[in-house]
């Protein structure tokens, strides 16, 4: 799960849909990104169980599978304004020193 939302894109499409479904159509808009491209993270955060897709037509809206989730990031978001840039430049894994702003 933890993986599925490291992507900056992917967490991006969470956040989006915390606002309520939407189609890749939708997401490809807001993003400017390559509608394969959007199409992929998607798929990844259904596959991890995160999303879920809801057919209409011809259409598919995705929503979060699970609201809890945005519980989860507003904890994440929580924990790391209390730490702040020591999480970003955590020697093994934030950023590394010579990217750091």
């Amino acid at each position: 799960m933890f993986h599925s939302l490291s992507d900056p894109t992917r967490l991006t499409i969470v956040r989006r849909f915390a606002e309520g479904e939407a189609r890749v159509r939708d997401l490809v808009e807001e993003t400017g990104l390559a509608q394969s491209t959007v199409s992929a993270h998607v798929a990844c955060l259904r596959d991890c169980g995160l999303v879920t897709g809801r057919t209409e037509g011809r259409q598919t809206f995705y929503a979060l599978a699970r609201p809890e989730l945005l519980d989860l990031l507003v904890t994440a978001e929580t924990l790391l304004a209390a730490t702040g840039s020591k999480v970003a430049l955590c020697p093994t894994y934030g950023i590394p020193k010579e990217n750091a702003r």
